[in-house]
């Protein structure tokens, strides 16, 4: 991930993940993964607020697997939902990316 995580911030962007799991989860599951340099946000309290706010917010209390692009005044430029065990593709991400800053 450190190569594509330094590759997302040559093209100006702040990756995040967002959780409705406490920060500690979020913690261990970024340590797991490697990951420790992508800040996680937790959705905890209330919970899923965020989540539901985005429209992912499953039944169950769990978050969708998403990845969105937000600019850089708020407006969602991309949205994609993924089957729960899919990782989302970073090169699809990145060539969103460089279509939106066109």
């Amino acid at each position: 991930m450190d190569a594509d995580y330094q590759r997302f911030e040559e093209e100006d962007t702040q990756v995040l993940g967002i959780s409705v799991d406490s920060t500690d989860t979020n913690r261990a599951w970024a340590e797991s993964l490697g990951v420790e340099q992508v800040l996680l946000l937790s959705d905890f309290w209330p919970h899923g607020e965020i989540a539901q706010a985005y429209g992912v917010l499953r039944e169950g209390g769990f978050n969708e697997r998403a990845t969105f692009i937000v600019d850089k005044e708020g407006i969602i430029r991309f949205k994609h939902i993924y089957d729960i065990n899919e990782v989302p593709d970073n090169e699809e991400l990145l060539q969103s990316l460089r279509a939106i800053a066109q």
